[in-house]
């Protein structure tokens, strides 16, 4: 495969934007509207249009367009590469759908099991990351002294000094059939022997959620600090109980935080990858694994590609179906 044309097309595309803002900017200037550049000066305008336009073709569009051109190719060695056998095809998609590249008699259960597995647990992990959020940052944004708000932002970010490889290592040693967590149960009597918390992936689950608590928990505080608390006490004082609040008041208020942060954590969760390759039990079928052996393990980049584009597909519904559910605009969820 030659991405070479791709990427001078969409170096070029970035350009011509480049050079219609510039275009546009001047002839809002003629109507009387102050432009661009002159509110913010032509070295930092230039910086600002030239930053964001290297941050989304380098990190996105860039990427985005090589994987999904390289999921529509064979496999082939570097010296076949860009010759008659570079062709396009669909066989990386059917092998996700069949297991074969050339039967479509029976359905890969395997993969497709793991697929729907990863996004369903991902969702219900979502809700509960969600759950356990929405108390702590509505106390932080609408309770807590300055003093108590400071020591808990603290106590959130220290734990997250630490990276995801050592904190994985670090739940497995806690949750093992001899760690301390099953020490600690057993000594209190709780549990009659150990539990196989690594086995039944809730070790993996608790990770998963642990980690992504800080995603969740700060879309949430920035959207419930900006309500106006004379609306909070008002609801008190005409008799709503403390659920009505919640659901009738804050809520709908911090739904851009909701939305915001209930897609974030989704994504980070199903394309989680170091996290189920240290905590995944035995029979864990999460769908990154997956993903990643077909690239380092099979060497099949194209096909490892094509399973990439189809979790990021579902990732994408998901996060427009909270959209579509919140009555939200895309833009909404920055705010």
């Amino acid at each position: 495969m030659n991405n070479l044309p791709i990427t001078f097309i969409v170096t070029a595309l970035m350009l011509a934007l480049f050079f219609f803002l510039i275009r546009y900017d001047r002839l809002r200037a003629t109507t009387g509207h102050i432009g661009f550049f002159k509110r913010n000066g032509g070295m930092v305008g230039t910086y600002l249009i030239v930053g964001v336009g290297f941050w989304m073709l380098m990190t996105f569009l860039m990427p985005m367009v090589f994987m999904v051109d390289l999921s529509f190719h064979h496999k082939l060695p570097p010296s076949k590469v860009g010759g008659p056998e570079d062709v396009y095809t669909l066989d990386n998609y059917r092998m996700f759908l069949f297991g074969s590249k050339t039967s479509m008699d029976s359905l890969n259960w395997l993969h497709l099991r793991s697929f729907f597995m990863t996004i369903g647990i991902s969702i219900l992990l979502t809700l509960l990351t969600f759950a356990i959020s929405y108390p702590l940052a509505y106390y932080m944004a609408q309770a807590a002294r300055m003093q108590v708000l400071r020591l808990l932002l603290l106590l959130l970010i220290i734990p997250y000094w630490v990276n995801d490889i050592l904190r994985a290592f670090a739940f497995r040693i806690v949750m093992a059939e001899n760690g301390f967590l099953n020490t600690l149960l057993q000594g209190l009597g709780l549990t009659g022997g150990p539990i196989d918390f690594l086995g039944q992936n809730i070790a993996l689950y608790v990770a998963l959620c642990y980690s992504h608590l800080l995603i969740m928990i700060f879309p949430l505080y920035n959207a419930i600090e900006a309500q106006d608390h004379n609306q909070i006490e008002a609801a008190r004082d005409l008799g709503a109980p403390w659920w009505h609040i919640h659901l009738f008041v804050v809520m709908p208020h911090a739904k851009p935080g909701i939305a915001s942060g209930m897609t974030l954590t989704f994504m980070l969760t199903a394309g989680a990858v170091a996290t189920p390759m240290v905590l995944g039990g035995p029979n864990s079928l999460w769908f990154t694994p997956i993903v990643y052996d077909r690239f380092y393990q099979l060497f099949d980049w194209p096909q490892g590609a094509a399973y990439a584009i189809v979790l990021l597909i579902a990732c994408m519904t998901f996060v427009f179906g909270v959209l579509k559910i919140s009555g939200l605009k895309l833009g909404e969820i920055t705010k």
